[in-house]
C-alpha cells in the first residue's frame, strides 16, 4: 500500500513540476538600423503600416525595360498573400531593368509583437530585394510567416515587371 502512495505523490510532483515551469515567452529583437544606400541613387522606404491597398494584382509599368534583366519599367505591385499574422503585400518599382524601390503595403500589425518584429524585418527585406535584384533573398529570423508572405507576393510583383 505505501509504494501505491509513494508512486502517487512521485506522479503528482512531477505534474506540478512540469506545468510550473516557465518558460520565456519575450521575444528580443535589435534595435532596427535603417540600411546603407546602395549607391544607385535609390531611396528605400517600407510602406505604411497596416495601410490597405488593393489586393490582386495591378501593374502600372510600360514596355521599356532592360534586355538583359527582363524587366520592364514601371511599379507592380505583389498580390496580397495571407499569412496566420495578416496580409503581406509588397510593391515593387523598376527603372532602368532594375529594381530600384522595394516598398511594403501590407503587413501583419495587429499587436505590438507584429509592429516591433516587422519593424525590424521589412527594411531588411526591403534592401535584400535591392541587393539581390530578385525574389531569391534570405528570410529574417525571427520574422518567418512575414518572410514567407513578403517573398510570395515579391515573386508576383516581378512576375508581372517580367510581363
Amino acid at each position: 500500500m505505501s509504494r501505491i502512495v509513494y508512486a502517487l505523490l512521485a506522479t503528482l510532483t512531477c505534474l506540478v513540476l512540469l506545468f510550473g515551469y516557465r518558460t520565456s515567452t519575450e521575444v528580443v529583437l535589435p534595435t532596427a538600423v535603417a540600411p546603407a544606400p546602395s549607391g544607385n541613387g535609390s531611396t528605400r522606404s517600407s510602406g505604411p503600416a497596416g495601410s490597405s491597398g488593393s489586393s490582386g494584382t495591378s501593374g502600372t509599368g510600360g514596355g521599356t525595360g532592360a534586355p538583359s534583366s527582363g524587366l520592364h519599367d514601371g511599379t507592380y505591385q505583389g498580390s496580397t498573400v495571407a499569412t496566420q499574422w495578416g496580409p503581406v503585400q509588397v510593391q515593387i518599382t523598376v527603372s532602368g531593368g532594375r529594381i530600384t524601390d522595394a516598398q511594403t503595403l501590407q503587413q501583419p500589425s495587429g499587436n505590438g509583437t507584429d509592429e516591433r518584429i516587422n519593424g525590424y524585418a521589412i527594411p531588411v527585406l526591403d534592401g535584400e530585394v535591392l541587393d539581390a535584384q530578385s525574389a531569391q533573398i534570405d528570410m529574417v529570423s525571427g520574422a518567418t510567416v512575414t518572410s514567407t508572405g513578403y517573398l510570395g507576393s515579391l515573386q508576383s510583383a516581378i512576375d508581372q515587371a517580367h510581363g
